[in-house]
């Protein structure tokens, strides 16, 4: 696996891409900006290959801004009210970069720090990324100097494996996640609106009118957000609360993590055939639908996204979990590395 120039920084720093591919014929495209993901070519039912996530070509366009497409989000991802976070007992003030909330771990957080990255081949011929940063004492406002792992592994069996390490030197929140933007049908086909989704959860965090959390729990039951069945996502939009999508608590209060990750969340898309399966050993999955895309981006392909061209299912812990721990641990301490594992795995029906 060789790294190819994918760009320059202004500060004339080398962004390169590195390409992971199966015996299958299946391909992840990874860059050293946010280790984004920019590409994932899955194949349909035929066997023909597409690329499912959304994204860029070039560095350019990734730099000028975008909606986190593929990338690794933190130290925080999700919403963190006020920017405002209760650790043992003192408040951290973490920088506002969405309105007065934190958002995604800050104006400059993980998606846009450059990683270093070390291709790695496991003992049964999977190809894997290994990307390394670390993440300084005061950086977007939180303490403690915590190194991250995260391994991208792609799988003779189509899986897209993301496994995390997180070591630190003080008491700290982590809770990081993926964020690509998903389509099974491929990129820049339009809206996902006939995708067909279920979240495995019978219970989630309601958002207030900024977004943010409402930190509690509410039943899936009789609300827009029950997906424990198998929906059509065009019929399960417009219920949402202005069509974005929910985060679901995967575990019931204070219950430790699962030994292996766990059915999370499943989806289909019946023109290809392709079938997405999400596993996960992380406390919440944040779904979003993709409404906030406005055809403003142009793709890969060459055409624009618009609402809803891709869905996300961001696995993670609760934003406000270090202050609420029923949500599930997000704290990483000098003794407690922290190792989460989720995998994105794709087959056809």
């Amino acid at each position: 696996m060789q790294p190819h120039v994918f760009g320059t920084l202004p500060s004339g720093e080398t962004i390169h891409r590195y390409t992971l591919t199966n015996r299958r014929g299946a391909s992840l495209d990874v860059i050293t900006l946010g280790g984004i993901v920019t590409a994932l070519r899955v194949p349909d039912r035929e066997g023909r290959l597409a690329d499912v996530v959304l994204g860029f070509n070039q560095l350019e366009h990734y730099l000028a801004g975008h909606p986190y497409f593929g990338a690794i989000t933190g130290r925080i991802a999700g919403r963190v009210t006020n920017g405002e976070l209760l650790l043992e007992g003192r408040t951290l003030h973490l920088a506002r970069n969405d309105g007065n909330n934190h958002l995604h771990g800050g104006r400059v957080g993980l998606d846009r720090r450059v990683w270093a990255a070390q291709p790695v081949t496991r003992a049964n011929g999977d190809a894997s990324l290994h990307l390394t940063y670390l993440s300084p004492d005061g950086e977007n406002g939180y303490p403690g100097n915590v190194s991250i792992a995260v391994t991208y592994t792609l799988t003779a069996q189509n899986e897209f494996v993301i496994e995390t390490e997180a070591t630190t030197d003080c008491v700290t929140p982590l809770s990081l996640a993926h964020h690509s933007y998903f389509n099974l049908a491929g990129e820049g086909s339009g809206s996902v609106g006939q995708h067909f989704l279920q979240i495995l959860a019978d219970n989630y965090v309601p958002a207030t009118a900024g977004m943010t959390l409402a930190n509690q729990s509410a039943s899936v039951a009789s609300s827009a957000a029950d997906l424990r069945k198998l929906q059509r996502l065009s019929d399960v939009m417009p219920r949402l609360f202005q069509a974005h999508g929910d985060l679901y608590l995967l575990r019931v209060p204070f219950a430790n993590p699962p030994m292996q990750p766990t059915l999370a969340a499943r989806v289909e898309e019946p023109n290809s055939g392709r079938v997405l399966a999400v596993f996960t050993d992380d406390s919440c999955l944040q779904f979003y639908t993709g409404a906030a895309l406005d055809d403003s981006l142009t793709g890969k392909s060459g055409r624009t996204y618009g609402p809803h061209g891709g869905f996300c299912l961001e696995c993670q812990g609760h934003p406000n979990a270090a202050s609420r721990p029923e949500f599930g641990a997000i704290l990483v301490r000098p003794s407690e590395p922290q190792r989460r594992r989720t995998i994105y795995a794709f087959s056809t029906q």
